[in-house]
């Protein structure tokens, strides 16, 4: 008998406020701070849930999962900064939470389907009408759509590329 005390289990996270809460809490922590590492068991902590249930909950309440999400603001930032700013792409890469230019640019190649500096001279070569436009559209407008795993998206592309070169290699 559920008392209205016990552990919520087979609520979903939606129909309950205080879930909902300790979600948002760890997600604006995220947001705020992009550019820290943001483990599983950090946000858990942060929501005062085990990992695993933090996990399930926040997959639940925003469709994808923490890493994913903590990926795609990384990659919003990123995209933020090469077309604003003339800061070289390793800080750009080290101030949004990446430790290393190549994992960087992997990730944002795999994510956007260009390099940041494929990136950055195709902002520069547009005309600008984004500064008449409040910030906050141009990043929802720019927002890589992350819907899928980036490792998954690199293993279709590459069965996409090593089945056109066998097509291609058939007489």
């Amino acid at each position: 008998m559920d008392t209205g005390q016990g552990n919520g289990a087979g609520r979903s996270t939606a129909s309950d406020p205080d879930r909902l809460r300790r979600l948002l809490r760890a997600k604006d922590r995220m947001d705020s701070a992009s550019h820290e590492p943001w483990p599983v068991a950090r946000l858990a902590q942060v929501s005062h849930v085990s990992p695993a249930h933090f996990a399930r909950m926040f997959k639940d309440a925003f469709g994808v999962p923490p890493h994913r999400y903590l990926l795609t603001r990384r990659i919003e930032r990123a995209t933020a900064l090469l077309r604003d700013s003339t800061l070289p792409i390793l800080d750009i890469a080290l101030q949004t939470g990446w430790n290393s230019l190549g994992t960087f640019g992997r990730t944002f190649r795999d994510i956007t389907g260009e390099s940041p500096g494929d990136f950055r001279a195709r902002m520069r070569a547009m005309p600008h009408a984004l500064a008449e436009a409040p910030a906050c559209y141009v990043s929802a407008a720019l927002r890589p759509g992350l819907t899928i795993a980036v490792s998954e998206k690199r293993r279709r592309e590459e069965g996409a590329q090593n089945g056109a070169t066998e097509t291609e290699d058939m007489p």
